[in-house]
């Protein structure tokens, strides 16, 4: 109640700013009582502009172009985000291609990058989380999604695999990068919304930002509530994000970014095959009743504070980064688990254009410092209520990590490009005992090494056309989750799983010519070690393996065409334009001497959207699209069950009116296909124990929303 409380206040000062900033904007410097000179206020009205810290829009997508290697940017400023209701990071990044991202409940998806965490089938890993270039996962790379709300974010950088070096990354997924608007990029000064529908969604959105001489500042305020698609799945969302900016000369600029985030989410469960195909609706009996193990939910409270200062100089641009989150978790599930801690790091960064030999080279070297500790508390569940103490260990971890990339032009179209990351990751894990049910205390540790090389090489045949190939070497550090398995329903126990290692090509091109845009990458990673996961029962959670030997191969494809122009008469600029997405995810055992050289489970071979669309100047955007799933994924290692495939049928529309307004309606899966959106790998489904282990997608939906710009 406290944390509504506070959005609530936060979004009725947001208001009075509006409404203040307005009025601002009609008086006179000098109409104050005291006949005093007003700071000046400057109310930008388009996103034409930027700062040091955040470059505009246009500059992100022209530095993203330039990366040697499999990227992509969605920008928020477009017909086809402008219209959807974007509740997740599903619906967010549906149209890039090579990221596979299916909703499970409420905002918990599955998030893989090249099969990057293919079965961890309960929040995230092999993907690194950033806000503004800064880490949002834990300090053991463990990530969640309560921190990103993805209506605020103005634009988001995809960068898959080893390309997210230039962060210091270097897992197989590699990283996505949300960035946030500023009162310089904000798609308008003031910004209201809200929008609902389907499942007793409802949700509002007040954003205010200004620029006052050197100072700027935004502040974003979201309220959700949905009572779920299934039972026990309601969830409440209260999320405020803001920036305050300082820029102390032309070449000196400081930003802190602050975040509140308060998420209620009860959780439905998973199911057996026939109920979750015929029945989607119904709630997980362990899940959802009352009892030992039951009422379930996931309950959120993190605050941070970030900040970012750029200042240029005669050897380049230098970014230091920095950061602090505290993180509380109230989580009953199969026990209690009541955790509470804090993620901290500094990150310097120089990035430079120089002139070797008339040779244009440009360079990013960093280092990453961070490190977080969490106190993790288990307690029986009965009814979501802690009871009997089983667990009070503390977890600690510590990165200490240094990275760069080169650029070489050896001529005005072709750049060559090295780099390599250098880290000593440590876990340490402390069981602290004194417990009736856990009453010896013990202490593990174990620290991983290592050096990730990346060599590449990009050709621009044309300005707006790229050529590229690179091979890297990730590696990919087990979490906390990994590391601390459960062999009985009390007992948790360290394992020190191996880091998954994996050399990647990759060879693509983007660009776009006259009527055509693409984005195409064949990329083939050969695995170590890689980290897999089983769920044992409903009981147990899932515990995790490292695969000998692994391959995954695959297609990330994007295409579009204008198919017609000018179609109500000529120089009408209303177009009909094609867009076409195809994931093709190869995933597979290599010789393993248990499973031989099947499939791996958790993500089908081929995912495929299709989009046709029409826009009209005035605003008006009409897009039906289709969502096909040819044959859905193994359950299982043993290749015994496949889901079914699917076919999703859906439908955006929205329409641009005078004075700042704009509507637009979302509907999905319109022939209310029953279908599995996700499932939680086991050794073999078919043994009858394992079989309550799917996700059921998400029936017909419809959302309408109102934005008002101002």
């Amino acid at each position: 109640m406290s944390s509504a409380k506070s959005l609530g206040g936060a979004l009725a000062l947001a208001l009075t700013l509006a409404c203040s900033g307005a009025r601002a904007q009609q008086a006179s410097p000098t109409e104050s009582s005291g006949n005093v000179a007003l700071p000046t206020v400057d109310v930008l009205a388009t996103s034409s502009a930027g700062s040091l810290t955040v470059p505009s829009v246009t500059e992100q997508k022209q530095q993203i172009d330039q990366m040697v290697g499999s990227v992509d940017f969605v920008d928020a400023n477009t017909p086809e985000i402008q219209t959807r209701h974007v509740e997740d990071l599903r619906d967010a990044l549906k149209d890039v291609p090579g990221v596979y991202v299916e909703t499970r409940y409420g905002q918990e998806v599955r998030l893989s990058i090249r099969g990057s965490g293919l079965t961890r089938f309960f929040h995230l890993r092999g993907i690194e989380l950033l806000q503004d270039g800064i880490p949002v996962n834990l300090a053991d790379g463990s990530g969640d999604f309560d921190q990103i709300d993805p209506l605020y974010f103005r634009s988001i950088e995809v960068f898959k695999g080893g390309n997210a070096l230039i962060f210091g990354t270097s897992t197989l997924g590699g990283a996505i990068n949300f960035v946030s608007p500023t009162a310089y990029t904000a798609l308008a000064p003031n910004l209201i919304l809200i929008d609902g529908g389907s499942f007793g969604s409802i949700r509002g959105q007040v954003q205010v930002s200004r620029v006052i001489g050197d100072f700027d500042f935004l502040i974003n305020g979201t309220f959700s509530h949905s009572d779920g698609y299934r039972q026990h799945s309601q969830s409440d969302l209260e999320q405020i994000n803001g920036n305050i900016g300082y820029r102390f000369a032309p070449w000196a600029e400081t930003r802190f970014y602050f975040g509140v985030y308060s998420a209620q989410q009860k959780i439905p469960g998973l199911l057996d095959f026939n109920t979750a195909v015929n029945n989607p609706t119904t709630a997980s009996v362990s899940a959802a009743f009352p009892g030992f193990g039951g009422n379930q939910a996931r309950n959120i409270l993190d605050e941070r504070i970030a900040n970012k200062t750029t200042m240029l100089t005669d050897f380049g641009r230098i970014d230091v980064d920095s950061w602090f989150i505290h993180n509380n978790l109230y989580h009953p599930i199969f026990l209690v688990l009541d955790q509470d801690g804090y993620t901290w790091g500094v990150e310097p960064r120089l990035t430079s254009k120089l002139s070797l030999g008339g040779f244009r080279d440009d360079l990013i070297v960093g280092a990453r410092f961070f490190g977080g500790r969490q106190a993790d508390h288990r307690f029986v569940n009965f009814d979501g209520l802690e009871t009997i103490p089983v667990l009070n260990a503390r977890q600690v971890a510590l990165n200490l990590e240094a990275f760069g990339e080169n650029r070489f032009f050896i001529a005005p179209q072709v750049a060559l490009m090295a780099g390599a990351k250098v880290f000593s990751d440590s876990r340490r894990y402390f069981d602290l005992g004194g417990l009736a049910a856990n009453p010896i205390s013990s202490f593990d540790q174990k620290t991983y090494n290592g050096v990730n090389p990346k060599a590449g090489v990009i050709w621009y045949p044309l300005p707006d056309i790229q050529v590229f190939a690179d091979i890297t070497r990730s590696q990919d550090v087990p979490d906390f989750s990994d590391l601390t398995q459960t062999f009985s329903p009390l007992t948790p126990t360290f394992v020190p799983l191996s880091a998954q290692k994996a050399w990647t090509g990759e060879i693509g091109t983007r660009g776009r010519w006259d009527r055509f845009s693409w984005d195409f990458t064949a990329y083939r990673s050969d695995i170590h070690d890689e980290l897999l996961q089983f769920t044992v029962n409903q009981s147990i959670p899932a515990n995790t393996f490292n695969a000998p030997h692994t391959l995954h191969q695959g297609i990330e494809f994007a295409a579009g065409v204008e198919v017609w122009r000018d179609i109500s008469g000529p120089a009408a600029g209303d177009a009909l334009t094609l867009s076409q997405v195809w994931t093709w995810n190869d995933f597979s055992f290599v010789n393993d001497p248990q499973f031989g050289n099947n499939q791996l489970a958790g993500a089908p071979v081929h995912v495929l959207r299709t989009t046709l669309a029409y826009r009209r100047l005035d605003g008006l955007y009409v897009a039906p699209s289709l969502d096909w799933v040819p044959v859905g994924a193994f359950a299982d290692y043993a290749n015994t069950v496949r889901t079914p495939g699917y076919v999703l049928l859906g439908l955006q529309a929205g329409i641009t009116l005078p004075a700042g307004v704009s509507l637009y309606l979302d509907a999905r899966n319109l022939t209310n296909q029953h279908y599995i959106s996700d499932v939680a790998t086991v050794i073999n489904a078919s043994v009858p124990a394992s079989q309550q282990i799917y996700f059921p997608g998400n029936g017909r939906a419809i959302y309408a929303g109102m934005r008002y710009k101002f």
